[in-house]
């Protein structure tokens, strides 16, 4: 079974080393010793994964869509093309990248500093184990 430290289950959760100490320590999640680190669990941090984001989308609005694959974060780039655009999103850890058109871009008013989401529907997923 794979342990993350507590810097590596920050990164993978998108917050500070500071704010997954404090979940830490008020048990959200629990933890174990290795020497002299602290270390979650693989399922553990899993488990808390799925948690915190379900309880982070509890509070907002469903949008109606069958895409399940949302990547909430703010727009870092925007590339107008004559009838084409290239939108660039930072969500959390991911920098997402979309091709899309011009006219869609307008019409979302999509600019840099702009919260956005990315939604991913795809037959094709490619997953590499680090």
């Amino acid at each position: 079974m794979e342990s993350y430290t507590i810097g590596q289950a920050a990164r993978l959760l998108g917050v500070s080393v500071d704010t997954a100490r404090r979940w830490a320590d008020a048990e959200r999640f629990p933890t174990h010793r290795e020497g002299t680190r602290r270390m979650v669990a693989g399922p553990d941090l899993a488990a808390f994964c799925v948690e915190a984001a379900q309880e982070s989308a509890d509070g907002e609005e469903a949008p109606y869509t069958s895409a399940r694959n949302a990547f909430p974060g703010i727009v870092t780039g925007v590339k107008l093309g004559t009838v084409d655009a290239q939108v660039e999103i930072q969500a959390g850890p991911h920098r997402i990248v979309s091709l899309l058109t011009r006219e869609a871009v307008e019409e979302l008013g999509l600019e840099v500093g702009s919260r956005a989401t990315a939604r991913v529907k795809s037959t094709s997923v490619f997953i590499d184990r680090v």
